[in-house]
């Protein structure tokens, strides 16, 4: 028996010498020079100050800006669900009535043709994670009138912006293209600072 509780406990400790030292120690230093900046979690830089990762979604306020998707964890990156509501829930069917009505608020004004039916399904309903980056194209584009507007900027260079900074399907096939918000808040602010 001693025999047994000593080879025992030998293993626990190189095993959690080897595994809960050497070998994180080595994939974090692999990934720090093969993926350096995917690594320290893809953050974005402005004038060497980082302004977020391009991986989670953050809240933008203000009407010059474009507007990530609702999330129930107010874009918190390291508490992420998904509000667990299903279609049947009366509190789903207000949560999204309610964003509904604020998405229409914000750019009914900038966009007087918007009507409930061409708001995309993204615009008022959470992602999966609460923190999903990107929102559709067809989002962004309803949100450019507002953007262009405030920043007194024509509506074609707006849409420019939102078609340089959207992703396509991954491998040509999966998904559908989305813009990364930030990225494209970033480079708004580049072409039309905010006074």
């Amino acid at each position: 028996m001693r025999r047994d509780l000593t080879t025992g406990l030998l293993a626990v400790i190189v095993l959690t010498i080897f595994l809960g030292v050497v070998y994180p120690l080595a994939v974090t230093g692999v990934a720090q020079v093969v993926f350096p900046g995917k690594s320290d979690g893809s953050l974005l830089r402005v004038d060497g100050r980082a302004v977020g990762s391009s991986l989670i979604g953050q809240e933008f306020k203000g009407q010059a800006y474009f507007h990530s998707r609702p999330s129930a964890t107010e874009y918190s990156g390291n508490v992420t669900f998904f509000g667990n509501v299903g279609p049947n829930s009366v509190e789903g069917r207000e949560l999204v009535q309610e964003n509904l009505a604020s998405y229409l608020a914000r750019e009914r004004p900038y966009d007087h043709a918007l009507t409930r039916d061409r708001i995309p399904v993204d615009a008022v309903t959470q992602s999966a994670s609460g923190v999903d980056p990107h929102i559709s194209e067809a989002n962004a584009r309803i949100q450019a009138h507002r953007v262009a507007a405030v920043r007194r900027l024509s509506l074609a260079t707006v849409e420019d912006l939102i078609s340089g900074h959207t992703d396509g399907r991954f491998l040509g096939l999966l998904g559908e293209p989305g813009v990364n918000v930030l990225e494209l808040n970033i480079a708004l602010d580049q072409e039309a600072p905010v006074r």
